[in-house]
């Protein structure tokens, strides 16, 4: 079982920036994606930034250019820099890992999310 767990998140004021981090712990595949999903309340959650073990990465029209997604070191370490924040970035922000398990599989884990709140 793979648990992920996320820290970084707070409050900050528009134009602002924070950076969030997860860690992934337990059996890892060598191919993987990682993901960056947030979610507001009354809405489904949407996919800002993913990334791939050899570091192919995709962001949402509405974060490129000023958020940025990247490895760590360790394998299952995750990180988003975000910067010029605005009040509409606002929401709990959950890590994600993707990756075929057992029997060609595709398994998706996520954490339990860390809440990004932008004050005007």
């Amino acid at each position: 079982q793979v648990q992920l767990v996320e820290s970084g998140g707070g409050e900050v004021q528009t134009g602002g920036s924070l950076r969030l981090s997860c860690v992934a712990s337990g059996t890892i595949p060598s191919t993987y994606a990682m993901v960056w999903g947030r979610q507001t309340p009354g809405k489904e959650r949407e996919m800002a930034a993913t990334i791939t073990n050899n570091g192919t990465t995709t962001y949402a029209a509405s974060v490129k250019g000023r958020f940025t997604i990247s490895l760590g070191d360790a394998r299952g370490t995750l990180y988003l820099q975000m910067n010029k924040l605005k009040p509409e970035d606002s929401a709990v922000y959950y890590c994600g890992i993707i990756f075929l398990g057992r029997g060609w599989i595709m398994e998706d884990h996520w954490g339990q999310g860390t809440q990004v709140t932008v004050s005007p």
